[in-house]
């Protein structure tokens, strides 16, 4: 017995924003098992509730089995009436509650990897400060790549987030954050680690590892001269190979602390080996108005003036 497909039609019901919100997140993590973290349930389960899904609207959504993932042509168009609607959702609930004392509905925050250990706690604290006026606020945190952030924001999936100063988009408003300080390492077992003086020939002549993501101008220039042999997708990939002993590279002087003063980094030519990145906090121009958005913005605002 074939199942029937039915067409949307009446309204749509909680049960249908939790299956298009499953399928946002399968989408945005490139299949079933990728999104079993991310959604917390199993992947028996994400099956079941795609195709249920499929059935309520009709059309077949993606491919899935041995040869991988894959959005069809309708699943591509629904994925982007599905962002849209749940964009809407969102605004529709933050209006809403504009009306009430207390905060309530989201804040969804893209933040660049291993912000955590920077010594001006700003984003945490503007949290912290969030949820004492809201404490009914649900805080959702997507660590991803800078240029992912800056999409997401662009297309209302997040409402904020924190990416280092490369560029500036035309959409984008930024709020300056952070000066960041890295500095070239080595690790113990590495030739150089013993070294009472190091040459710019044997930093040269080292095997180096290299970012494999957007870097400006003058940072790549800091690592034109190494001999990449190596890269990584972000700062902990760097250091795991730093700590190889194999490898130099750069990383940010707050997140190699730990290593340095337990005496398993040291680095070197710390007097001309270095550079800064500046990060900022970037929304999107002319978005709704969002008070846990800007309750957040407002607590951050005060503590980078302070």
């Amino acid at each position: 017995m074939t199942r029937r497909k039915e067409a949307l039609t009446g309204q749509l019901g909680d049960a249908d924003l939790r299956l298009l919100r499953i399928y946002r997140t399968v989408v945005e993590c490139g299949g079933f098992s990728a999104a079993e973290v991310a959604l917390n349930i199993s992947r028996a389960a994400i099956s079941m509730a795609m195709s249920d899904l499929e059935t309520r609207l009709g059309v077949r959504l993606c491919q899935r089995g041995r040869s991988g993932f894959a959005l069809t042509d309708e699943g591509a168009e629904v994925f982007e009436a599905t962002l849209q609607l749940l964009a809407a959702t969102e605004g529709f609930r933050t209006r809403v509650n504009s009306l009430h004392a207390w905060l309530k509905g989201e804040l969804n925050i893209g933040i660049t990897d291993n912000l955590v250990t920077m010594p001006q706690m700003h984003i945490t604290d503007a949290l912290s400060a969030l949820k004492e006026r809201g404490p009914d606020v649900r805080i959702n945190i997507r660590m991803i790549p800078p240029h992912d952030i800056e999409l997401a924001v662009l297309d209302g999936r997040l409402h904020t987030g924190v990416v280092p100063a490369i560029k500036t988009l035309p959409g984008l408003d930024y709020l300056s954050l952070y000066e960041e300080t890295s500095q070239l390492y080595c690790a113990g077992g590495h030739p150089l680690f013993d070294a009472e003086a190091v040459t710019d020939e044997q930093l040269a002549s080292s095997d180096a590892v290299t970012p494999a993501y957007a870097q400006s101008p003058e940072i790549k220039a800091r690592h034109e001269p190494l001999k990449a042999t190596a890269s990584a997708t972000d700062r902990e990939g760097i250091a795991f190979l730093i700590l190889t002993g194999r490898f130099i590279g750069y990383l940010p002087t707050h997140f190699a602390e730990r290593w340095v003063r337990d005496g398993r980094l040291r680095a070197l030519n710390p007097g001309s080996c270095r550079y800064v990145t500046r990060y900022s906090a970037i929304t999107r121009k002319g978005a709704p108005p969002n008070r846990v958005l800007e309750s957040y913005l407002e607590a951050l605002g005060q503590l980078v003036g302070g």
